[in-house]
């Protein structure tokens, strides 16, 4: 029989390390899954990484379900124009997203002839790629990759589709403690560019900066249970890849 001592150790066992889990994931690091493909072709569906919460400092949205404890954010950082960002959608304030920072406060953002302007300055945009396919839910799109360079000097991979591309768009001026983010795949992401579903970002609702990779699998070809299977399923190649 189990004496009561040893039922209240384990007890107290338990709790600490609920208690440690808590602090590393509401302070440290949280674990993310990419459920759709609006940042292929650098994120595919079936990535899990981690983000680090400290990045920009903390507010209630660090914190699992985002209790009222304290509100705006303290030990707070700006972010980098270029971050790969997790963050809460501004529609319901419970939603992640995970998009990257184009835009800064005060930034004027706009699309001319499908190429990104940020404060009047067309931003580089390089062909790297022949026509190649990417998912858009479960249906693929035809798209050509780009590497875009930022006014701070990050580089990174985009897509475009081939036809029907996003072109043109009214100007996006960002407001005071707002961020605007944009997905990789571009004509298949919600973002920023649709205000009523996304919008601009208050840095409140900033969850941290995805920073790599620790684990990858494919569920369209199969279940990970199938182990018979996993040189297939499981991206071996894409374990502990830094986020670019």
């Amino acid at each position: 029989m189990i004496s009561k001592k040893t039922i209240i150790d384990n007890s107290k066992t338990l709790f600490y390390a609920l208690l440690i889990a808590l602090l590393i994931r509401s302070i440290l690091l949280q674990p993310f899954y990419i459920p759709s493909s609006s940042m292929e072709p650098n994120l595919l569906v079936g990535d899990r990484l981690f983000v680090t919460k400290y990045s920009y400092g903390y507010s209630k949205h660090s914190f699992p379900f985002s209790p009222p404890i304290f509100s705006g954010r303290f030990l707070f950082s700006e972010p980098k124009r270029g971050d790969v960002v997790v963050f809460k959608t501004p529609a319901d304030n419970r939603t992640d997203y995970i998009k990257r920072l184009i835009g800064l406060p005060g930034d004027e953002i706009q699309f001319i002839d499908g190429d990104l302007y940020i404060n009047k300055n067309q931003i580089l945009k390089t062909y790297i790629k022949s026509t190649e396919s990417l998912f858009c839910g479960n249906s693929k799109i035809d798209v050509k990759f780009f590497t875009e360079k930022l006014p701070n000097g990050k580089i990174y991979e985009a897509a475009y589709r081939v036809n029907h591309s996003f072109k043109n768009s009214d100007k996006f001026l960002v407001p005071k403690n707002h961020y605007f983010l944009l997905g990789d795949n571009r004509d298949c992401s919600k973002d920023s560019r649709y205000l009523s579903e996304v919008g601009y970002v208050h840095k409140d609702n900033l969850v941290g900066k995805a920073q790599f990779l620790f684990f990858s699998s494919d569920y369209r070809v199969g279940s990970i249970i199938k182990f018979w299977n996993w040189k297939n399923i499981i991206r071996f190649n894409r374990f502990f890849k830094k986020i670019n």
